[in-house]
């Protein structure tokens, strides 16, 4: 049974493509007899005719992507596209070592190993880049003590 004429109906009705128009398979002999505009718009209301819903592309890959990026994954060389620098701005890098730099002052401070103002010195020297890292900065504190 050739229902292209019925599909192309429906399809302008609907406004969808012919690919996407859903014919009840169980009542082809009705929808043969509909000749008219009239005839498929009264078997679109019935429910005979129906437009697909669109397929869409799934997210799901993307999703696992997402988890495995978190734990650290498929960041090697073979997936980097830009230098270090357009993928973490400057500014970013900076935050990143200054913050823990300025904390581990506070904490030395708080626990009386260093002087307020031996902490002021040295966040000067922060502010300053002086250090690069953590580790740098403990290094600086442990020779200043092997010196005294």
């Amino acid at each position: 049974m050739k229902l292209s004429t019925q599909r192309r109906l429906a399809a302008e009705i609907l406004g969808v493509g012919v690919n996407r128009v859903w014919i009840d398979p169980t009542k082809l002999e009705e929808v043969s007899s509909a000749i008219t505009r009239r005839d498929v718009r009264g078997l679109i209301d019935m429910g005979v005719i129906r437009a697909r819903e669109v397929r869409g592309i799934s997210r799901g890959r993307l999703r696992e992507r997402k988890i495995k990026r978190k734990k650290g994954r498929r960041r090697g060389p073979g997936s980097r596209k830009g230098g270090s620098k357009a993928r973490l701005s400057s500014k970013e890098r900076w935050i990143r070592r200054v913050r823990p730099l300025r904390e581990k002052l506070r904490e030395l401070r708080a626990k009386g190993a260093i002087s307020a103002s031996e902490y002021r010195r040295l966040y000067r020297k922060i502010s300053g880049g002086y250090f690069r890292s953590k580790a740098h900065l403990e290094a600086h504190l442990r020779e200043k003590e092997s010196q005294k």
